[in-house]
């Protein structure tokens, strides 16, 4: 197989289309792949961050997504797996290897420590707003890890069903399904706040 010649300057890489981008981020064209990371950096994020609920984990294993992307995009075609699909399968397997090392891992908790500066801030706001989060992330982690999964994708990082499907291994009526039991124990679990 022939390498490809280095890309030089490409104006306007953002009104290019995700195959051309990635065409030219595999010649190392260095603008294409950061396109290619602003436009997919914050839904892989926000996967990371509704399946964890810690925000420096999430961005930890973002970087960690885009670094893999970055080492495998050489072999990536595009009539295999979508692009998109295949970074959220890069960060399901990532997330899998991550519950994995956390699982051997003992830990003790710190309490959180919050230093509001300004006296525009209002306490018993921040006290609700903690709640409600800590809630949602209560009641979605009761959810079955795949639900999680699914609803994670679908909502938080806007895949579609195809591309859900994809990165997941399985197929679009799975999904679907998958989908459906997952807002129902939602609905039910906010039902009882």
């Amino acid at each position: 197989m022939a390498t490809l010649a280095p890309v030089r300057e490409i104006p306007f890489m953002p009104d290019l289309s995700t195959p051309e981008l990635i065409v030219l981020a595999q010649r190392g064209a260095v603008e294409a792949i950061g396109v290619l990371y602003d436009v997919h950096c914050q839904a892989v994020f926000r996967y990371f961050k509704a399946r964890l609920g810690d925000q420096q984990a999430a961005e930890d294993l973002t970087g960690e997504v885009f670094r893999r992307m970055l080492t495998s995009l050489p072999q990536y075609r595009m009539i295999d797996l979508p692009f998109q699909a295949w970074l959220f399968r890069i960060a399901h397997n990532l997330l899998v290897d991550h519950y994995r090392v956390e699982s051997k891992r003992i830990t003790v908790p710190l309490e959180e420590t919050e230093n509001a500066s300004g006296d525009e801030i209002d306490p018993a706001m921040v006290i609700e707003q903690k709640l409600t989060i800590e809630h949602a992330y209560r009641v979605l982690s009761s959810l079955e890890p795949h639900q999680r999964d699914v609803l994670a994708l679908r909502f938080l990082s806007g895949l579609s069903l195809k591309e859900t499907a994809l990165a997941m291994s399985k197929s679009e009526d799975a999904i679907k399904a998958l989908q459906r039991r997952g807002l129902a124990a939602l609905r039910l679990n906010l039902a009882m706040r």
